[in-house]
């Protein structure tokens, strides 16, 4: 028992670590998230001990036109007998008109607080591309001299920074993106996007059930300037070591920042599956299920993932898949 308390001791040391006057959202979101780390945080960079790619797509809100549709390529590996991390994120977000491409590559330093447990600390640095194709534009007034003549792009700087803490049986983060950048948008002629600083926590933990079932519940909550406080609580089942499922519900409230109601009121249930097909390859799939804001459309959001580990040849390895 003492171990947990000096595991919950770190997590809301780290929670300590964020400034409340700091503080809309428009990183896209994953919800598979919980398979790959390195999308909310760059200090999970090699966390599983080997090489591993994982490619998404998420088409949220399928047949609402100009719904945004995300595609992300990730590569993580370790060196160093596990104690440094290295990460390559890819990163392609369509909303309408608007396009923003990123690439990141982050390193992660480990350090062992005991016997199996670990505190890395990793940054991200890079560069995001914010284009705006004015074709798709559908003007009211095509004569108004306040719209885009062409189409515009803009490219800014980016980092991001973070902590993860984690043992063989829990974890917990915290991590904050688009920490540069923002004055290359501020541009009176283009409110293309704002790049606000994004901020991230998140924990959970292992339990074992039986000797074929275990139990993962977990939490992330999302905070940005302007926009609600949105919170994701998850609870995922494995099974024999090759089936995750579960699901997980997402919501928002005024936690920190003061937004408007309506806003306040968008939840959603996302149910994910992931199989490993062999020990190396594993195949994601999540559904997200509108409970209020947009219920009328047909269908809601679909996300696939694709993940491999890349394994040297007569290598022991030590695989965690739990976090």
């Amino acid at each position: 028992m003492k171990k947990y308390f000096c595991h919950l001791l770190i997590f809301f040391l780290c929670l300590g670590l964020v400034p409340k006057d700091a503080f809309t959202q428009q990183l896209p979101q994953f919800s598979q998230y919980i398979f790959n780390g390195l999308t909310i945080n760059p200090a999970y960079a090699g966390y599983k001990n080997q090489g591993y790619i994982q490619s998404t797509y998420r088409n949220q809100w399928v047949n609402l036109p100009g719904a945004p549709q995300t595609f992300s390529l990730t590569g993580d590996f370790s060196l160093n007998d596990g104690l440094a991390g290295f990460g390559v994120t890819f990163l392609n977000d369509q909303i309408g008109a608007n396009r923003t491409t990123s690439g990141l590559i982050s390193y992660a330093h480990r350090i062992q607080t005991g016997e199996n447990s670990y505190l890395s600390l990793g940054v991200g640095a890079g560069a995001s591309q914010y284009f705006i194709d004015e074709s798709m534009l559908n003007p009211k007034d095509p004569l108004d001299p306040d719209l885009f003549n062409d189409s515009q792009v803009m490219f800014t700087p980016n980092m991001n920074t973070g902590l993860f803490f984690y043992s063989d049986q829990f974890y917990a983060g915290i991590s904050a993106f688009n920490l540069v950048g923002r004055r290359s948008l501020e541009q009176e002629d283009m409110a293309l996007s704002f790049h606000d600083i994004h901020y991230f926590i998140t924990a959970g933990a292992i339990l074992p059930i039986n000797d074929r079932i275990e139990f993962k519940p977990s939490f992330l909550i999302k905070e940005v300037k302007g926009a609600p406080t949105s919170f994701d609580v998850n609870g995922m089942f494995l099974f024999v070591d090759r089936i995750w499922l579960g699901a997980s519900y997402r919501g928002n409230t005024r936690f920190i920042t003061d937004s408007s109601s309506m806003l306040n009121s968008r939840t959603a249930m996302a149910f994910l599956l992931e199989i490993f097909v062999t020990s190396d390859l594993r195949l994601g799939y999540a559904y997200d299920k509108n409970l209020n804001a947009l219920e009328n459309f047909r269908t809601n959001s679909h996300e696939f993932s694709i993940g491999y580990y890349v394994t040297k040849r007569g290598a022991k390895i030590k695989n965690p898949r739990w976090f």
